[in-house]
């Protein structure tokens, strides 16, 4: 095994790579790109010039950021939040997503027919068509399940080159979404909801005792453990539900609030997330499966900016917030973790559990629309 497939030299150079994409931030030009972007494209970077492996290829370490570590973070962030929120924000959030899955469904209809994708993909277009529809309404958990119903990922070429397009699109659109609010608030000013004029802010810098550091990397161990326990008894129940219920009911109690750590802890583990989202880009992988990908691209492309256009279109109509509209978006493009991830790097801790919430309603209806749209097509 080469020494760059290595897991302990991976993980260190993710953790190099999160460090300078935290450094970078120190600049103004720096900071105006945001520390989650950077995480991404210097992860790409490295992936593409063959410094660490696509996860794509697979590794240990992007397995484990993958099942453990992006859930342990998005329980330690939770456990910072404030429930107030929600009443605030979350029906707007709610309403945005709700457009967003609209909008999924609309860009892939017209990329359908501007398209026509069967031409190169034959008679699993329609079940592809699905498989984009269902990801991009609540996450790749859709997208596998699609997947293994019509059985494309027994073809090969055709599974591999879905995959790697769906990482190539949404993973420029995660970036968008982190770039379009600061700009359009800029030249279009939205009236900011109720539960951001409450002056509550992230944490940018934070300390941390030995103290904290076990108690909330207990939590977030015990937590996860016990989700995975109750999912055993009602395994019809997603386990991201009984997480987020659990870190919200323990971030209500004094005691956790007062651990100090929590941000700096999970923002730290989402960064890891999406430094391995970032090596799924992945354009050695993508040449490989020559004019199949072209199609695919087209498509996919096609649908990311038809969803994009009536989310932010309709929004502006609406005079919504235009944060807002960037989580609803990202919960629907990327799904919980991205969603989070968005509300951080947006400064904006009263969209963190509504984003989480409707990513989380995502992963349970997109399924659903993504079988009704191949059914249709």
């Amino acid at each position: 095994m080469s020494f760059t497939q290595e897991p302990i030299f991976v993980a260190g150079t993710l953790c190099i790579a999160v460090f300078f994409a935290n450094w970078l931030t120190r600049f103004p030009w720096g900071r105006t790109v945001g520390t989650p972007i950077w995480a991404i494209v210097i992860c790409a970077l490295l992936s593409n010039l063959g410094i660490i492996p696509s996860a794509l290829d697979g590794n240990v370490v992007y397995d484990g950021v993958f099942v453990y570590l992006a859930p342990l973070g998005i329980f330690i962030t939770l456990l910072d939040v404030d429930l107030k929120s929600l009443k605030k924000a979350g029906l707007p959030l709610l309403l945005m997503f709700l457009l967003g899955s609209a909008a999924t469904v609309i860009g892939v209809l017209v990329a359908w027919v501007v398209v026509n994708p069967a031409v190169e993909i034959g008679e699993l277009a329609p079940a592809v068509a699905g498989m984009y529809t269902g990801t991009y309404i609540g996450g790749s958990i859709n997208f596998n399940a699609i997947a293994l119903h019509y059985k494309v990922n027994e073809a090969g070429n055709l599974f591999a080159a879905t995959t790697v397009v769906d990482n190539l699109i949404g993973t420029p659109w995660i970036i968008a979404t982190l770039i379009l609010p600061k700009y359009l608030q800029k030249f279009f000013p939205r009236k900011k909801l109720a539960s951001a004029q409450s002056g509550e802010k992230i944490k940018s810098i934070e300390s941390i005792s030995i103290s904290s550091l076990a108690s909330v990397l207990a939590l977030g161990l015990l937590g996860i453990t016990l989700s995975k326990v109750l999912v055993s008894y009602f395994p019809q129940v997603p386990e991201i539900i009984f997480l987020t219920t659990l870190a919200l009911v323990l971030a209500q109690f004094s005691a956790v609030q007062q651990l100090y750590g929590k941000h700096t802890l999970g923002f730290f583990l989402i960064l890891l997330f999406l430094a391995v989202i970032g090596t799924l880009c992945d354009f050695g992988a993508l040449a490989q499966t020559g004019e199949l990908a072209g199609t695919l691209v087209i498509f996919v492309g096609l649908l990311v900016l038809v969803h994009g256009l009536v989310i932010f279109g309709v929004g502006a109509l609406l005079r919504m917030d235009w944060d807002v509209v960037a989580v609803a978006s990202q919960a629907n493009i990327g799904g919980n973790t991205t969603a989070i991830a968005a509300a951080e790097s947006l400064n904006r801790p009263d969209l963190l559990i509504p984003g989480m919430l409707v990513g989380s309603l995502g992963n349970a209806i997109g399924t659903y629309v993504g079988f009704a749209v191949a059914g249709l097509l």
